[in-house]
């Protein structure tokens, strides 16, 4: 039998008077009765009673970064989130927008008409172009989409950030050397970045990917298609924090992505995106286990050597209907994140 261990709160200060004048050294799984593994004994912040991590549904991989409700609470009415308002100016502020922006819906049409020029019927799919997401055409539309972003990034305390960051203290940008790749990284063409460039433009742009972040009592936030999206298009690209793997080991984030898998392990690196980040951080990943999980995947996440910069694309790995959400495999060719028990 594992030792007890006081169950605790990922974040006390909240919560300090209560937490220090009740005892929790009796509380008991709601789930299984068991008060052992103390540990992964989690708490709700709303009734205070306890649940091991692994006997939640879907089992969570670590204690969550701020307040967390069981799934009695998080349906009570005081526990819905506060959505950002659906205000122009608040969203241009809150995303940097250019104001003096002209439309470039146009733009990816002149890239596909490009690409059908330059390629043929028989060129195989992995030789084939990637494509950048194609906005909605409604500026009301993708004011809403904008504005469930902002949502979710402001209930989980991030600052919206469309590009790799570098804090001092971390990593710095001349650690994220492509060539330190162990097995070597594929290089992203110049067609393709050219596409990444131009995603990266129409966000500045205020053109953002169709994509709506909706909260699930069961999943938390996930991404859903606003409108149908294309095989190969570029969905979005993970961004956030980099830092050393070796200063990430126990870090309890639970978006945690490889950016450079090094031959010296001392030299991997990781994306954190807790305190800066895009939608990226709220597509949820599959149970690879099953049939029916790997079903779900509808993209592929893919590590290039962009001007001499390793980055992560979550891509379209088929084609994508309206209202669908988007999942991809969090363990790629890695194979030790434990997915058994994801949605």
């Amino acid at each position: 039998m594992a030792p007890r261990v006081t169950a605790r709160r990922r974040i006390q200060a909240t919560n300090s008077i209560k937490s220090c004048s009740k005892n929790y050294d009796d509380t008991r799984c709601e789930k299984c009765g068991s008060g052992q593994f103390g540990s992964e004994l989690l708490l709700c912040d709303r009734c205070d009673r306890g649940f091991h991590l692994f006997c939640l549904t879907p089992i969570l991989a670590s204690v969550p970064i701020g307040s967390w409700f069981c799934p009695s609470c998080s349906t009570h009415p005081n526990t819905t989130i506060l959505r950002f308002p659906l205000v122009q100016t608040k969203i241009v502020d809150f995303f940097r927008i250019q104001r003096s922006s002209q439309p470039t819906d146009n733009v990816p049409q002149e890239i596909r008409k490009k690409r059908r020029r330059t390629s043929c019927i028989a060129t195989s799919k992995k030789k084939r172009r990637l494509l950048p997401y194609s906005p909605s055409q409604d500026p009301a539309t993708r004011l809403q989409q904008m504005a469930s972003l902002a949502t979710a990034l402001t209930a989980t305390g991030a600052e919206f950030s469309n590009h790799l960051t570098y804090i001092r203290g971390m990593a710095p940008k001349s650690a994220n050397s492509p060539a330190l790749e162990k097995d070597g990284m594929q290089v992203l063409s110049r067609e393709d970045t050219d596409a990444l460039n131009l995603c990266k433009t129409m966000m500045k742009k205020g053109e953002c990917p169709p994509l709506m972040v909706v909260f699930d009592p069961v999943e938390g936030f996930t991404v859903e298609a606003d409108k149908s999206i294309k095989d190969l298009t570029i969905i979005t690209e993970y961004v956030g924090d980099v830092d050393y793997l070796s200063s990430r080991e126990n870090d309890d984030g639970d978006s945690i992505m490889t950016l450079l898998s090094a031959a010296d392990p001392s030299k991997s690196l990781v994306i954190c995106p807790d305190k800066r980040s895009n939608i990226a951080r709220f597509i949820n990943g599959i149970n690879n286990h099953t049939p029916e999980g790997k079903k779900k995947q509808n993209l592929k996440c893919v590590r290039f050597n962009v001007d001499g910069e390793a980055r992560v694309l979550l891509i379209a790995n088929r084609d994508i209907t309206k209202g669908e959400r988007l999942y991809y495999d969090y363990n790629a060719y890695e194979h030790e994140y434990p997915t058994e028990h994801f949605v």
